[in-house]
């Protein structure tokens, strides 16, 4: 089974129609050094700029870049050279590399020490906050430490919080502006480099008059890098269920050299093969084919089928299931899961990026970087925010300057000291009093604390920590979503519509009735051409007659020039006579009257079994009748999406009586049922009803499934589908359980939810804090916010997006079938 193509190609963009999807490829980058939405727009827009790029999209939060481009224009390595001279440390992805846990491209290792960098500096510059708040407090009454209070000593803890702590906040911001690409960092370099400069001049030549504000640089860094330390620890939480899933890659296998004289057969000794001598090698470098040896504790290396020995297995990590799984000969192990208790033998049958938890590493991945369209306004947002908010800042000291000030400075001398959050003015040289706050000095407060105020981040954090939790999630549940596009579109959904067989019914179904049409044939002989006929194909109707023939022992005939048409039926020549078996409209094709069984096949019909007609030499000579049980979750699992408000329709390519008849015994109306559709009109009867102003979900499993689940608004495909199914389809329910598409659904709501929360919380942020941060209630209420005090709500804004998504956790709770 393969989960998800190799390439993986970006939602967000048009891709031009002149490119088919072979002349694209894709890859990743991993960036460093984003710290806002605005550097994740200014990534995506210098990687849309190179030759030969058609798409890029950035997840701030996995510090991933996904870029597809045209095949063999576009170097990696020049991508990441381009970025790293921009100020974005880059390297390409190598999946090979990141599967053998390198200590460059290794996730977890990488956020581990990127959080004790923050630590670092923010354990620095809350010591130096510590010092200059114990200076002020004896302008507040409270307590006098000799030395503390003394100027030089706060220029000197301004300038080590600068020049240390804060010194990537300075050089960042600056390379930005110098790259005509400012970003967070900017403003909050802006407005700390004001205050200290300010400051500093107000120490030289104390004869203006003018305040020293050296605890506002101190402030400042100390609560931006106390907030980002808060968050990268919080993004750790977030991303810490995906980590967990990349550490169940194996290493190492051992390889069992004895069984190459057998060429793949069952080995003469099975005691000897599991207890024989084997070669520990990396797991990457198994090959199709060899057999491996897998001691009790240890995990399966590979995608596999067991060939010697029999154990139980725990899947859970690939399921949710936490029961252990009993595994025989010829049963398939999946890379990853866990040999609970008995050597074993397995034949490598995937290895690679090629194994079902590779593939999964690779969905999840992908998903986490794919944005819900709702957060293109935010990305809008951002591109423009950086300019915005230095436009404003400008305007601020402008107003109040030659406005503000001369108009309310009355109101605003009965209101001093103005600034909340802020101390009294710095103590200056005993010679020169404090006076009361000039125009410049206001203005230039009000400036800073606009720009340190906005708060970029809130909203490029609002759609990927959302994304990041609901994918852990997902794949701890045994839920494989594609991405924030997924979700939105499932919070948009009206209808949903199921494939019977395989889907709503258990997919293996049984032979019932084999009636015979002539006197020339016995009902075992019809059952042995019909069985010798389908061996051709592996529809669940063919391996049921298949299965019925073998028990019966009945020899399977020589049969060749199979032709299979999906959905219909299929033909071939046994010995020297032409064999139709299907669908009355398949044998109608072939010219073959089927009237005189309609009685008989209504009468199989009504009782909800699909009858396959059989013709030998262009005559009909027998019906066989199939039925398949219906699963023992879909019930509740369609009660459960009528709740919700959704309408569930069927769809299959069985007769009406048939499809009537399952569908009665679970509550469809007639007008949801809808019968005789061939595979090619699946998608267009999806297509019909998303004209009509419905958005549609498909569940299927089947390659006849495939169209509808590519055309649905949303495709949903069961673990056990084919790999065209899978790979088409927006949702994956690994369990195999359809219950799981109620539970795919509510985790789609809910983290559309979060998104929603995060990004109003993000825009009503800025909305409210930039204006109060301008001096909007100064004159009023005479309240205002100091640049320190402005510095810290902007720390913790993106905390609180952060953290809100983290709560997707708490709030998300699997509902039982």
């Amino acid at each position: 089974m393969q989960i998800a193509p190799k390439s993986i190609e970006s939602p967000e963009f048009d891709v031009s129609p002149s490119l088919s999807k072979a002349e694209l490829e894709s890859f990743a980058l991993d960036v460093e050094g984003m710290k806002c939405a605005g550097c994740v727009k200014t990534v995506e827009k210098q990687l849309t700029q190179q030759p030969g790029v058609v798409s890029a999209t950035v997840n701030l939060v996995t510090e991933v870049a996904l870029v597809t481009c045209e095949a063999g224009t576009v170097r990696p390595d020049a991508l990441a050279e381009a970025l790293t001279e921009s100020g974005f440390p880059t390297r390409p992805r190598s999946v090979d590399s990141r599967r053998s846990a390198g200590p460059s491209l290794n996730p977890a290792e990488q956020q581990r020490q990127e959080t004790q960098q923050q630590i670092r500096q923010a354990t620095i510059a809350v010591a130096l906050l510590f010092f200059s708040t114990l200076g002020h407090l004896d302008q507040f009454g409270w307590l006098t430490i000799p030395g503390l209070g003394n100027i030089w000593l706060h220029w000197g803890l301004a300038t080590s919080a600068l020049l240390g702590p804060g010194r990537s906040i300075l050089t960042d911001g600056w390379r930005g502006l110098r790259h005509n690409a400012p970003t967070m960092n900017t403003l909050v370099g802006l407005g700390a480099l004001i205050a200290y400069t300010t400051s500093v001049i107000a120490l030289l030549f104390p004869q203006l008059g003018w305040e020293c504000f050296f605890d506002e640089p101190v402030m400042l860094v100390g609560f931006i890098l106390l907030g980002r330390a808060l968050e990268q620890q919080a993004r750790s939480k977030a991303a810490a269920a995906f980590q967990s899933l990349i550490a169940l890659q194996p290493t190492t296998a051992k390889i069992v050299r004895t069984h190459q004289t057998n060429s793949g057969q069952q080995p003469a000794n099975e005691n000897a093969m599991l207890h024989s001598s084997s070669i520990e090698i990396p797991a990457d470098q198994v090959k199709v084919g060899e057999w491996l040896q897998v001691l009790p504790g240890e995990k399966v290396p590979v995608d596999g089928e067991l060939v010697v020995g029999q154990t139980t297995v725990d899947e859970s990590m690939l399921t949710g299931e936490s029961m252990p799984v009993l595994k025989q000969p010829g049963d398939s192990l999946t890379a990853g899961s866990l040999n609970l208790s008995s050597a074993i033998v397995l034949r490598a049958t995937r290895t690679g990026t090629d194994t079902t938890l590779a593939q999964i590493i690779a969905l999840v991945e992908a998903a986490q970087t794919r944005k819900a369209p709702i957060q293109k306004l935010a990305d809008v947002v951002a591109g423009y925010f950086t300019y915005g908010v230095i436009a404003i800042a400008i305007l601020t000291f402008l107003f109040w300057y030659f406005v503000g000030f001369p108009l309310w400075s009355d109101q605003l001398l009965a209101h001093h000291p103005w600034s909340v959050g802020s101390a009294h003015a710095m103590p200056m040289p005993s010679s020169v009093p404090i006076l009361s706050p000039t125009p410049l000095l206001l203005s230039l407060k009000l400036a800073i604390a606009v720009l340190v105020i906005a708060c970029p981040c809130a909203l490029g954090l609002a759609t990927p920590t959302a994304i990041l939790v609901s994918s852990g999630i997902g794949a701890e549940q045994g839920l494989l979503i594609r991405g924030g596009d997924v979700l939105e579109k499932v919070h948009q959904l009206q209808t949903i519509i199921f494939d019977k067989t395989g889907t709503l019914t258990v997919g293996n179904p049984t032979v019932t009735d084999c009636i015979v049409l002539t006197d020339t044939l016995t009902g075992a002989e019809l059952l042995q051409i019909a069985a010798s006929v389908e061996s051709g194909t592996q529809h669940p109707v063919a391996k049921a007659i298949q299965a019925q023939a073998k028990q019966q022992q009945l020899p399977v005939l020589l049969a060749h020039q199979f032709h299979t048409e999906a959905g219909m039926g299929v033909s071939a020549l046994v010995g020297e006579q032409a064999v139709v078996l299907g669908t009355p409209a398949w044998l109608t094709q072939h010219h073959i009257d089927v009237d005189t069984a309609d009685a008989q096949a209504q009468q199989l019909a009504a009782d909800g079994k699909t009858v396959v007609y059989v013709a030998v030499a262009g005559k009909l000579v027998g019906l066989i009748a199939v039925q398949d049980t219906v699963r023992p979750d879909a019930q509740s699992t369609i009660d459960h999406l009528r709740k919700m408000g959704l309408r569930v329709m069927m769809m299959t390519g069985d007769h009406a009586a048939a499809a009537n008849a399952i569908a009665s015994s679970l509550g469809l109306p007639t007008q949801d049922v809808l019968a005789n559709v061939r595979p090619s009109q699946k998608g267009a009867m999806i297509a019909e009803l998303q004209q009509q102003g419905q958005q549609v979900a498909m569940v299927g499993d089947g390659i006849n499934d495939a169209p509808a689940l590519a055309q649905a608004t949303v495709g949903i495909a069961l673990h056990s589908a084919t790999d065209v199914a899978i790979e088409t389809a927006g949702i994956v329910l690994m369990r195999d359980r359809l219950h799981d598409v109620v539970e795919a659904i509510h985790l789609s709501q809910a983290t559309f939810n979060k998104i929603r929360q995060n990004l109003f919380w993000a825009f009503a942020y800025n909305l409210l804090g930039i204006p109060i941060a301008a001096g909007f209630l100064l004159p009023t209420l005479g309240i205002v916010l100091s640049p320190a005090t402005a510095g810290a709500f902007m720390a913790f804004s993106s905390v609180s997006v952060v953290t809100n998504s983290l709560l997707l956790r708490r709030t998300f709770k699997p509902s039982k079938p």
